[in-house]
């Protein structure tokens, strides 16, 4: 194959796409919207599934180095009543098949695997056309253009390149997060911190919820789930971090301290993410010369499957690639085979993923959903 793949997005669907092309000597560029690797935050815990995001990262030859990520006992899960009570204390016992990294240390270690060059940062796309003959036409903010004779949208939720293949567009899911950190919390912010525990913690409550996860050391990192209309959220003055953590936390009135504490303790202002999703059996049309990976092609209510699948989108795509030299056609109709029914599976799984990796999704959820759901993923 001598076509140059092009790839939209520097996302972790998109990275694994590259490094598996890269294996198979299939050149390929990234173009990039961001900056730098680091001007912005990359997210927090994600738990790589052995089924999915593991198998990925196998063919992407970084299995090993992978396993030099996880943090040790981040599977333990602790589940709690709103007023605090332990209702199960699951400890890891490293027997678990979703062991837990940095969403920032796995897109590093992706991006360390590639030659030099190969992202281009500070390329925002604001247009894609076709050609015709399954050749595109991307255009960047700065006016600059390149034209392709393979282009991947693996550029998310509010993809640009989707609309070449689908008229589907994100709707919101009636549920928004705000998620929060307290650093040393061991220290300053003990209550908190032994609620939680030495992995994640997950409170549900009706159409309210509070999951939490220990990142590295004794950071602690909140998702606060409520499910009201984007309006609702728009009333609340978010540049006031002291007003918003106070209005959010009298959504919680009659909770448990050490839980609402990860509300009103708060060492960062809060941030509000709205969830939105794609229909489940969204699907194109074969288009030639495009394609979608991950959020951009089957973007779902957080369930902890979705950097696993668009991981694994991105690892399928290019071995589809490598096995189908010369035939692009060949390959993506290869690859679209499996994904279509891949994803409505993904949309019904349950887990602890989210818009940052860590949303459990289990609003309205009893305990025991919570470790019915935990175990038919590990299996």
């Amino acid at each position: 194959m001598t076509t140059s793949v092009t790839i939209i997005g520097a996302g972790l669907g998109g990275l694994t796409l590259a490094r598996v092309l890269h294996v198979h000597g299939i050149p390929a560029t990234v173009y990039e919207a961001d900056p730098s690797p680091l001007a912005r935050p990359q997210g927090g815990m994600l738990d790589i599934h052995a089924h999915n995001g593991q198998l990925a990262l196998r063919d992407a030859g970084l299995l090993d180095e992978f396993r030099g990520l996880v943090l040790t006992g981040r599977q333990a899960l602790r589940v709690l009543e709103q007023d605090g009570t332990v209702v199960h204390d699951i400890p890891d016992d490293g027997t678990g098949g979703r062991p837990e990294v940095l969403r920032g240390d796995l897109r590093k270690l992706l991006l360390d695997s590639l030659p030099a060059g190969t992202v281009r940062w500070g390329h925002k796309v604001t247009g894609v056309r076709a050609l015709g003959e399954g050749r595109h036409e991307v255009t960047f903010a700065d006016g600059g253009t390149v034209v392709t004779g393979l282009l991947v949208g693996a550029d998310g939720a509010w993809s640009r390149v989707r609309p070449l293949l689908s008229d589907a567009a994100p709707a919101y899911t009636g549920t928004s997060i705000i998620d929060t950190f307290l650093y040393d919390s061991d220290t300053r912010h003990p209550a908190a911190a032994k609620a939680v525990g030495g992995g994640s913690m997950v409170a549900p409550g009706q159409n309210r919820e509070i999951f939490a996860h220990r990142e590295k050391g004794d950071t602690l990192h909140a998702y606060v789930s409520v499910t009201e209309p984007l309006e609702w959220f728009a009333a609340i003055d978010f540049t006031d971090a002291d007003a918003a953590t106070t209005r959010i936390a009298r959504e919680f009135a009659g909770w448990a301290p050490e839980l609402t504490s990860l509300i009103t303790e708060t060492d960062i202002p809060p941030t509000v993410r709205p969830l939105f999703t794609l229909p489940t059996e969204h699907r194109w049309h074969r288009v030639p010369g495009a394609t979608l990976l991950g959020d951009a092609a089957h973007l779902a209510p957080p369930n902890g499957e979705g950097a696993n699948l668009a991981m694994l989108d991105g690892a399928e795509l290019g071995m589809a690639l490598a096995a189908h030299p010369g035939d692009v056609e060949a390959a993506l109709v290869a690859y679209e085979r499996e994904l279509f029914p891949r994803a409505p599976q993904a949309h019904v799984m349950g887990g602890d993923g989210g818009p940052e990796g860590v949303d459990m999704g289990f609003e309205n959820a009893t305990a025991d959903d919570i470790l019915k759901a935990l175990g038919e993923q590990d299996r």
